[in-house]
């Protein structure tokens, strides 16, 4: 593992991307930025999923991540937003992939449990910790960004223990791990 690496953490979502970047140095964390995209005024969906595709890779190409770590959509009773929040998400993953960087997810749960050590925080249970951690001024807001730096954090902790959720480097590295979704011939 590289002594110095940069990680950017991302909450996907359609109305607020968060999102948060870290640099990791002999294994220490320092804090580099912490922001949001602001969705709410446009009213088409697939305009703010082009936003949100523009905006990871702009984040990308003047931050040059070497790590994506990304919160996966939980499970609620409303289809119509799992399906939005999943296409948010996926929109950020691609624009990761397209850029040849490896992709982790993480379940709001375990992301909360890392920072926190309880997996039913508050967001701003979870915004506290990380600003006594990162020693922020002061706190957002809106705790999107909160939470993306949390899944950056996360990553950190997660980082060389063999249990990470899924990763993938690439299209065939996704191919690989889920060999048992390819139809055979």
């Amino acid at each position: 593992m590289k002594s110095e690496r940069i990680i950017l953490g991302i909450d996907p979502g359609t109305t607020i991307m968060g999102f948060g970047i870290i640099k990791i140095v002999k294994k220490q964390m320092q804090f580099i930025q912490l922001n949001e995209l602001q969705l709410k005024k446009y009213d088409d969906h697939y305009l703010k999923l082009k936003l949100i595709f523009e905006r990871t890779i702009e984040l990308i190409d003047t931050h040059n991540p070497d790590e994506i770590a990304i919160e996966a959509p939980f499970f609620g009773k409303n289809v119509q937003s799992m399906l939005k929040l999943g296409r948010a998400q996926g929109v950020a993953m691609a624009a990761g992939l397209s850029r040849e960087i490896p992709i982790t997810e993480y379940s709001p749960k375990k992301i909360k449990m890392a920072i926190t050590g309880n997996g039913n925080a508050s967001k701003e249970q979870v915004a506290k910790m990380l600003q006594s951690l990162l020693s922020l001024k002061e706190l957002p807001k809106n705790l999107d960004s909160t939470d993306g730096l949390a899944a950056a954090v996360c990553h950190f902790y997660n980082s060389g223990k063999i249990e990470t959720g899924k990763s993938y480097s690439g299209w065939a590295a996704f191919v690989k791990q889920n060999e048992d979704r390819v139809k055979k011939k």
